[in-house]
């Protein structure tokens, strides 16, 4: 996304953007940061349980996938579509290097033996301190030694063309000042939006998926701010904007860390490699890198989800396979989007069709329920009607035209009380559509009445002019009170 928003800008030519990707990454800090301040993170409560299910599968097929081409040890270009990168492997299968694809995958089967082995010990005998869980977790430490030892003994690096990591440029990035008045900032601002809000959803996207697995909640609004945090450190040390990386996330989880302690050993740690280490890291292959990230993201995959959704509510099945797909054929960073997207439009094609219960006395007692599912008792003359939704403007128009085939199909009908236990909020489209009912079953010969109306919306509807327009209809207390007061006892 930075590189696309950099090539975007035709006044710029290529000298300029380091200092243009730091700029970024200042104006995406300032967002995000004012994103937390002002308590925004309820935007994330529009990517559904589905979607986070889709979304964290097919991310972590994306990153797998992404890893072949070093585990296989060929040369083939980047690509956020699943589908390009088989392609691509297909393409250039005469291209592998049997010594790389053997580290690769002598790798992950050791990284698999090795953690399975390890924790099965600890599962049966245990140790004390939990010394077996740490040694099963430390399985990529010792592939890591272990391959860099063998490539530098055996100089595989020049005798069978396997891939390193190489030189790594030592020391730690100065401080930089990113630039307003050279630079065409303004350019950059729906840029920088885009980034901060995508890169917001990825990273708490993750930080959910991560968390629901240790039975911990995420403060998306604390997200925001530390994603800002970040984001301007950034840009006055030299980088671009960042945001909780899928790949390195899920690594950090496999491994065991649990508090934020965790990031700042990281960071000491690579300051420490920068400053001193970076030439033990010369001789590491591309392929054990590969597999650990492989390894890792493998555990993510859950496509027990999808069959518990398509059994329980075939709509969410749909968003999580939308989702999956989106960000399989499109991308992490569209993928997500689009899942925020699919969650939005299914939630408003459900509520924009709510349940509505025609409902009747249950014997002699004061409880009403659903004509089709209980024997109870109805009166001709009165029809109670409960709306198991919220009314806004989605679906005011499905409940006028529910009650009014209601009372086309039963002309002896007088009176509708409509039950509002369920109904949290009335806007003022709903309002709106409440006040033209009342006065369609008026000219009908019928009067409109509310019932168990909640506080909160009775409190927004007194003083309005739905309240004189609903006269000679009365709003009771109870559908009991109701039902007695209109002689349907």
């Amino acid at each position: 996304m930075v590189a696309s928003a950099l090539q975007g800008l035709e006044s710029v030519n290529e000298d300029a953007y380091p200092m243009m990707a730091l700029l970024l990454a200042l104006m995406s800090g300032s967002m995000l940061l004012a994103m937390g301040f002002l308590r925004l993170g309820f935007l994330m409560n529009f990517l559904s349980h589905p979607v986070i299910s889709g979304f964290t599968s097919a991310a972590a097929l994306v990153i797998g996938l992404s890893q072949v081409r070093h585990l296989l040890g060929i040369n083939l270009p980047r690509s956020p579509s699943v589908i390009e990168t088989v392609q691509s492997v297909i393409g250039a299968s005469d291209l592998v290097n049997p010594t790389a694809a053997i580290l690769g995958f002598g790798s992950v089967a050791f990284l698999i033996a090795w953690r399975s082995g390890f924790t099965r010990l600890a599962a049966n005998g245990g140790s004390p301190g939990g010394t077996l869980d740490a040694i099963a977790k430390s399985g990529p430490l010792v592939a890591v030694i272990v391959t860099t030892l063998l490539v530098t003994a055996m100089d595989l690096k020049n005798i069978a063309s396997v891939k390193v990591v190489g030189a790594i440029p030592a020391g730690l990035p100065g401080l930089t000042t990113p630039e307003f008045t050279a630079l065409p900032w303004q350019d950059l601002a729906l840029a920088a939006f885009l980034i901060s809000f995508v890169g917001f959803l990825e990273s708490v996207s993750v930080a959910k998926a991560l968390g629901s697995k240790r039975r911990q909640k995420v403060d998306a609004n604390q997200e925001l701010i530390g994603l800002g945090a970040a984001n301007i450190a950034s840009a006055f040390s030299g980088g671009y904007p960042v945001t909780g990386g899928f790949s390195r996330s899920v690594v950090n989880f496999t491994a065991g860390a649990v508090t934020p302690l965790a990031s700042l050993v990281t960071a000491a740690l690579i300051a420490l490699t920068v400053l001193f280490l970076t030439p033990l890291f010369y001789y590491l292959p591309k392929a054990t890198l590969a597999a650990i990230i492989l390894v890792a993201v493998a555990t993510l995959v859950d496509f027990g989800a999808a069959r518990a959704a398509w059994r329980y509510n075939k709509a969410d099945a749909l968003s999580l396979a939308g989702t999956f797909a989106a960000v399989l054929a499109f991308g992490v960073e569209q993928g997500i989007i689009l899942g925020a997207a699919i969650s939005i439009g299914l939630y408003l094609w459900r509520t924009s069709r709510p349940h509505m219960a025609v409902v009747g006395r249950v014997g002699t007692t004061e409880h009403f329920r659903n004509i089709l599912r209980h024997d109870v008792q109805t009166c001709p003359h009165v029809r109670a009607v409960r709306v198991d939704e919220s009314l806004y403007f989605a679906n005011a128009n499905f409940l006028e035209g529910a009650v009014l085939h209601l009372i086309a199909d039963h002309p002896e009908v007088k009176h509708v009380v409509l039950i509002c236990s369920a109904v949290n909020f009335i806007d003022a489209s709903a309002l709106e559509t409440l006040e033209r009912l009342t006065s369609e079953l008026r000219d009908a010969g019928v009067l409109l009445h509310l019932t168990e109306v909640k506080g909160p919306v009775m409190d927004k509807l007194e003083g309005t002019a739905f309240m004189s327009e609903l006269k000679p209809g009365k709003v009771y207390l109870s559908t009991h009170e109701a039902m007695t007061d209109l002689e349907c006892v």
